[in-house]
């Protein structure tokens, strides 16, 4: 049975990750505190698993200022084994430190929670593998603050992408047709890491997935309604460090499980 955080708006289908959830943001609380529970009206959330030599530079050359609104960055560590959360820290993080591995999405959830308890009015989500251009969240934003958006997303596909493999371009390429078939808008990139919001659209959807979650978020932001707009935007190769996704045709069959469980879940909804 779904439950309820009153407070924040996050749902959790199973209680073990509320409580998994409940424990780190009490630790994180008490090690940042005010840092945690009055943020600034940006928050920039990171899921990071294992990201040692990266994680440092990314939050480092995240921009303490978007469009004149002052920002803080928020590392959700995933599990971690390595000294991704001590890196993180010293780049000017502040860190949850959750002990056990369950996936992006779980990760991205609490920090959406994180983000909506502390008082930040947008939240803008990027990777921890540097693949992404920190310059761009202020076009991101832009909309969202002049109140033509509530969701941004940044598009390859519209903006340009360093790595050519065939099969991650062909898939890019069918799960945006898929999605746009399902939910009735265009949409031409369902896995761009990089997105801006306001904070309480992520309390208004269901977020199930531990690890898919990027389709999962974006099916459920159409179908409550909110509005959605892309704009370009590009991806680099990764330079340090191994991708997390594991092999294109099982990566792709997972979203694509996520992907139709959403939509049906929320066509169910509706």
């Amino acid at each position: 049975m779904t439950q309820t955080d009153r407070s924040a708006g996050t749902r959790y289908v199973n209680p073990a990750d509320e409580s998994i959830d409940n424990a780190a943001r009490e630790t994180m609380q008490a090690t940042y505190g005010a840092r945690v529970t009055q943020l600034p009206p940006v928050a920039l959330v990171i899921a990071a698993y294992n990201e040692e030599g990266v994680i440092g530079p990314v939050v480092q050359q995240l921009p303490p200022v978007v469009s004149g609104l002052e920002t803080r960055v928020i590392v959700v560590a995933d599990g971690c084994v390595d000294s991704t959360v001590k890196e993180a820290d010293a780049a000017g993080a502040i860190v949850c430190d959750v002990p056990v591995n369950r996936g992006q999405g779980a990760a991205l959830r609490l920090g959406y929670r994180i983000a909506r308890e502390g008082g930040a009015r947008y939240i803008v989500t990027t990777d921890a593998d540097g693949q992404y251009n920190p310059a761009e969240i202020e076009s991101l934003l832009a909309p969202i603050i002049d109140g033509r958006a509530d969701f941004v997303s940044g598009s390859r596909r519209m903006g340009s992408q360093e790595n050519q493999d065939p099969i991650r371009k062909a898939g890019t390429r069918f799960f945006a047709v898929l999605v746009s078939a399902l939910t009735g808008q265009k949409i031409t990139d369902t896995t761009f890491g990089l997105r801006a919001m306001r904070a309480e659209v992520t309390g208004s959807v269901l977020l199930a997935q531990p690890q898919y979650q990027a389709g999962e978020l974006l099916i459920g932001v159409l179908a409550h309604g909110f509005r959605v707009l892309e704009v370009p935007g590009a991806i680099h190769k990764r330079q340090v460090g191994e991708s997390k996704k594991g092999h294109n045709f099982i990566y792709g069959l997972r979203f694509l499980r996520a992907v139709i469980t959403t939509w049906y879940r929320e066509r169910r909804r509706a």
